[in-house]
């Protein structure tokens, strides 16, 4: 351990009850203990582009953390497979489990039995709808839905439709992002009117609902895409057979924002096929969630505050603690920013 990582763990160690000096989250002294673990990964799905990032992400980071990985496994966007996959982690000796479960209410009982078992929880993107995550790693979603509709809203001078492409609303991100762009629009908005999807984060599902609100509302100017990982493809291919793809800056052009913050969504806004998108750090998440696993199985605690990281970590309620990470609006302007991670990764 070098003198750094030494005055990092004594400060702490000596001002316990000190905010910021247990709160470093420093990386740079996370892989001193090699073969921390073994910790389980599951992947929550492998249809979308942004989890497919996240999923890269995750070897090259447990490598560079000191973390005996497992193998991972993919729950395929399914609760019940989520389970066992948990089950058949822990069976193999997972010392902690990282996890993205898509339907956050239906997880709760088996966060509760991970806990009396002394095996911690970090959960990556979304949060249990009850507490008992050692961390929660993700982005603030409801600051998602305002980004979104503040940069809709504006873009629109206030007037017009837009479809809006619902996550699955069992999931605490598709409440949240739904709740707040609807209320944005109400409160800032009133003359747009919005065609609200339920999608279920399915893209099929999304174009169905696309094509028949273009036929009754031929008048449509927006569409908010609350995940383009699964979104983008199936819109895109609708709007160009449909003769609804025009560019940006052209008379007829359909103004789109998207969340996730993939190549292929800069890559469109390069093209003027969409206008904008919420970058989610699937690097970020990764990085993180494996640090706090890691810090879990260390017997490490943390409490709420700044991060040396660029976040803030919450006290969501029942004792749990989230690590927001930052998710900025990602346009024309700054679509070339080599820091983002959609800039770094193979399409």
């Amino acid at each position: 351990m070098d003198k750094r990582s030494i005055l990092t763990v004594a400060v702490c160690v000596a001002l316990a009850g000190t905010l910021a000096a247990c709160n470093r989250g420093d990386a740079a002294g996370a892989g001193d203990s090699a073969g921390v673990g073994p910790i389980g990964v599951d992947f929550p799905r492998a249809d979308s582009d942004f989890w497919n990032s996240y999923n890269k992400y995750v070897p090259t980071e447990a490598k560079d953390l000191g973390i005996n990985l497992m193998t991972p496994t993919n729950s395929q966007n399914d609760v019940t497979k989520l389970v066992s996959n948990v089950q058949a982690l822990t069976a193999q000796g997972a010392k902690a489990i990282v996890m993205a479960p898509q339907d956050t209410g239906a997880i709760a009982s088996t966060i509760t039995q991970l806990n009396s078992q002394k095996i911690p929880v970090v959960t990556v993107d979304t949060r249990p709808d009850k507490g008992g995550a050692y961390m929660v790693v993700r982005a603030d979603n409801k600051a998602y839905g305002e980004k979104a509709c503040k940069y809709l809203g504006d873009q629109l001078k206030g007037k017009g439709k837009v479809v809006e492409f619902e996550g699955d609303l069992s999931s605490i991100n598709g409440r949240d992002r739904s709740e707040a762009f609807g209320d944005c629009m109400k409160q800032n908005y009133p003359g747009i009117t919005v065609l609200a999807e339920p999608t279920n984060w399915d893209g099929a599902k999304a174009s169905a609902a696309l094509q028949t609100d273009l036929t009754a509302n031929p008048d449509i100017n927006g569409i908010y895409m609350q995940a383009g990982g699964v979104f983008l493809a199936p819109t895109l291919q609708l709007l160009k057979s449909t003769n609804h793809l025009i560019p940006a800056g052209q008379p007829g052009h359909i103004t789109i924002i998207s969340n996730d913050g993939i190549p292929q969504e800069f890559d469109a806004i390069r093209q003027g096929q969409i206008d904008a998108t919420i970058s989610q750090p699937a690097d970020l998440y990764a990085k993180w969630a494996l640090f706090y696993a890691k810090a879990a199985v260390q017997g490490k605690t943390f409490k709420p505050g700044p991060t040396d990281h660029n976040s803030t970590i919450l006290d969501v309620g029942g004792g749990q603690l989230e690590d927001q990470l930052p998710a900025p609006l990602v346009t024309k302007d700054n679509v070339d920013d080599k820091s983002l991670w959609g800039n770094q990764v193979a399409k």
